[in-house]
């Protein structure tokens, strides 16, 4: 909902504030008026004023000398100074005092109108200006790394020089170890830090949709597309674009994205014109390329062309030394307070778990925990899962019933048609139990199809 804009008539001519309530009809706009400085600073004082018509001479002195006044109650209003008498000097003395506009006397509505819209809309741009900084100081602290002195050291070397240059990275790790985290932390610490990451979920789009969200469409180029739109790149001008999930976008698109990074052109599906596009990439997937490109699901020459910076994020049980951090962050994070704490041997059991879902499975848990909790701890151990086995270790005990050895792709392919089973054939509960992602555990199950 559009919120209510108040205008503000400072001027001794009544008449002429008459005529302007009457004939200045702008939607959502409060029109108020004084008649001296006194009464125009007590409206300033107690309520919210968006935009002030100050008129030079006033009863009680000049209008320009109270701008400061007026600025004091509201530091982001509007101040469009009015004068008989103009001149350059005037003008500049106003725009010193604070003043956002200057208009003469005598004033034609139509020009009074633009003044005010104008006045308006930048306060609009202000505003979506001012959410765009907030939202970009939240993310930029959501970027911190917990571990960079211990088992992300490696990690926080490369996203610094990662950082410091222009290049292509290509982010690879197992699901939930932080990739969308490293994301930002390179953003965040870059010279386009000022300016949003824009982010993109290769997997979480129909395939015949990709195409229009990455690069733009437009009017007509399908049925649907009402109007012309900017795709992703075109969004991320000057800017970063992470492309989570890669692996997902498909063959017949590959060579396109390959274009982009290129030659840093993009053309609109559905049109002919060319638009060159200055955003840095950033790449990430959890699944292996290399075997991709092996399987020709994924072209040879874009996989160099991404994987100029790669970094490799380790996953959670090979950095166990940073539990406790993670665990200290996450409960600052999810409670807002120092007084909560994990219960005795807390930390002692969470070191012991191999964490299969990583990082973003402890802050789960933590999250979890905070609920649940009684008093003043909180005991996340309580609903870790049954330990299993980790992956490097299923393949030395894995045995068959008729006694031969299992290797580990078949291990890995009972356990998941085991827990399909019995979560009934629900694919996306079965992801969650395993803790992968969907497309992830789509790509296991056509991979067993005969």
């Amino acid at each position: 909902m559009t919120r209510n804009r108040h205008l503000l008539l400072i001027d001794d001519d009544k008449y002429f504030c008459e005529l302007v309530k009457e004939h200045l009809v702008i939607p959502n706009l409060k029109i108020s008026n004084a008649h001296t400085r006194a009464e125009g600073l007590r409206i300033c004082a107690g309520s919210e004023v968006d935009v002030v018509l100050l008129d030079q001479k006033l009863p009680d002195g000049e209008g320009r000398e109270i701008c400061p006044a007026i600025l004091k109650h509201n530091d982001s209003t509007k101040i469009i100074f009015s004068t008989a008498y103009p001149s350059f000097d005037n003008a500049i003395h106003a725009i010193k005092f604070g003043a956002y506009d200057y208009i003469s006397k005598p004033l034609e509505l139509d020009e009074l109108r633009l003044a005010i819209e104008r006045a308006l809309r930048t306060l609009d741009l202000e505003l979506v200006e001012n959410i765009q900084n907030f939202n970009n100081s939240k993310e930029s602290t959501t970027a911190m790394l917990i571990g960079e002195t211990g088992g992300l050291a490696e990690t926080a070397r490369l996203i610094n020089l990662a950082a410091a240059s222009n290049a292509p990275v290509l982010l690879t790790g197992e699901t939930g170890v932080g990739k969308n985290i490293v994301a930002k932390a390179i953003h965040y610490r870059g010279p386009s830090r000022k300016s949003a990451l824009i982010s993109v979920n290769c997997a979480a789009l129909p395939e015949n949709l990709i195409e229009a969200e990455l690069f733009g469409y437009e009017k007509g180029a399908f049925t649907g597309a009402t109007c012309s739109r900017k795709g992703v790149f075109e969004m991320a001008e000057n800017s970063t674009l992470l492309l989570d999930e890669i692996a997902e976008i498909p063959v017949h698109l590959q060579a396109k994205l390959l274009g982009v990074l290129e030659d840093g052109q993009v053309k609109r599906l559905g049109g002919n014109s060319i638009k060159t596009v200055n955003a840095r990439v950033i790449a990430a997937t959890n699944a292996s390329l290399d075997d991709a490109v092996s399987k020709k699901t994924f072209r040879k020459d874009l996989y160099y062309r991404l994987n100029v910076i790669n970094i490799e994020i380790p996953p959670l049980r090979h950095r166990k030394q940073d539990i406790p951090a993670l665990c200290e962050f996450m409960l600052k994070k999810a409670t807002n307070r120092t007084d909560i704490n994990l219960a005795t041997s807390e930390l002692e059991r969470l070191m012991e778990y191999h964490w299969p879902g990583n990082v973003r499975e402890l802050k789960n848990i933590i999250e979890r925990s905070v609920i649940l909790k009684k008093g003043l701890e909180v005991r996340p151990s309580e609903l870790l899962q049954p330990v299993e086995m980790p992956e490097s270790c299923l393949a030395s005990v894995a045995v068959a019933a008729n006694g031969y050895s299992l290797t580990l792709e078949e291990v890995e392919k009972n356990h998941i048609f085991k827990v399909l089973e019995m979560q009934s054939g629900n694919i996306t509960r079965t992801a969650e139990v395993l803790d992968v992602s969907l497309s992830t555990l789509k790509r296991r199950l056509n991979s067993y199809k005969p």
